[in-house]
């Protein structure tokens, strides 16, 4: 008797875990981590609750995985977003512009990424996926900035305290817009993106001079 082979699973079952995570990542966003329930996810998915268990076995899990999705979205846009570039000066620039649009402006993300910082106090599991991100990101902006100095297009003393500085200013920023929302609004973007280019090294911007034309990705 031959022993029976099973059948590789279907396209959109090897895709659904990416979907859910997608799902959970959206409503986590725009009610927090307990604002939400495997209900709600596997509904706005369109999914059963029974094939949600199939993939993910609690809700930690789904904050993990929506955590994960986060995390390739962003670099992801950041890559796609310099795709064509080649100038380093214009690189950074980019960089920061696609952040502070990503990040600050973006009321979603803000309210996502604060949610982490929430639940890292208690989940270490979480804080380590963060603390991972957190560095690649620091040491890809590291690298942006040393090959902008090293163009003579910006003057830093010490690249990675810069850098360090200017992510905790992001995150400053981030913080305050909990209370005064006002400061994270269209009319206020570009002056935060001047003050994180002057901490990166950039020359102050005069009142004259024009925002460069770069694609915000």
């Amino acid at each position: 008797m031959k022993a029976r082979i099973p059948s590789p699973r279907p396209q959109a079952d090897r895709r659904m875990p990416a979907r859910l995570a997608s799902s959970a990542y959206t409503l986590f966003s725009q009610h927090g981590f307990d604002g939400v329930n495997l209900d709600q996810i596997a509904a706005h998915a369109g999914v059963t609750k029974g094939s949600l268990y199939w993939h993910f076995n609690s809700k930690r899990e789904l904050i993990h995985a929506a955590c994960a999705y986060y995390y390739r979205m962003y670099q992801r846009r950041i890559n796609e977003s310099l795709a064509g570039i080649r100038d380093p000066a214009q690189r950074l620039e980019q960089t920061l512009r696609v952040a502070v649009r990503t990040c600050l402006m973006d009321q979603a993300n803000r309210v996502f990424t604060m949610e982490i910082f929430t639940a890292s106090v208690h989940d270490p599991d979480l804080r380590r996926g963060w603390r991972q991100f957190y560095d690649s990101v620091r040491e890809f902006y590291i690298g942006l900035v040393r090959a902008a100095a090293a163009a003579g297009a910006i003057q830093v003393a010490d690249v990675e305290q810069s850098v360090n500085v200017m992510l905790a200013a992001m995150e400053g920023i981030k913080l305050r817009a909990l209370f005064e929302p006002e400061i994270c609004s269209p009319s206020e973007e570009q002056r935060i993106l001047e003050g994180l280019k002057e901490i990166l090294g950039f020359p102050a911007a005069s009142k004259e001079s024009k925002p460069r034309n770069l694609s915000t990705g």
